[in-house]
């Protein structure tokens, strides 16, 4: 028998989880909204929530902050770093110095 860590949740939308965390994140909402491309595409969850509550949904606007700036962004790891990156250089842009 699986021992199951965490409380039982109901999201909005009627998915039934288990977190052990205060997080309110559900996981299938969650996945659901996980863009099929771009950028955003390439991080976690945790990450990509990071840059949209801050509003940073295109590479133009990723540009105008510094990796310092990124890194301070609550759910925002060192290991995106290279994966945004790369994603400026490949569009001919790169973060503020």
């Amino acid at each position: 028998m699986a021992i199951i860590k965490g409380n039982l949740r109901t999201c909005n939308k009627g998915h039934k989880y288990y977190k052990s965390s205060d997080c309110p994140t559900c996981p299938t909402c969650e996945q659901e909204r996980k863009p099929n491309n771009g950028f955003l595409s390439v991080l976690s969850a945790p990450a990509r929530r990071a840059l949209e509550n801050n509003g940073i949904t295109t590479l133009q606007k990723l540009s105008t902050y510094s990796e310092i700036e990124i890194l301070q962004f609550h759910g925002m790891g060192p290991a995106s770093l290279p994966k945004l990156r790369s994603a400026l250089e490949e569009n001919g842009l790169s973060f503020r110095k």
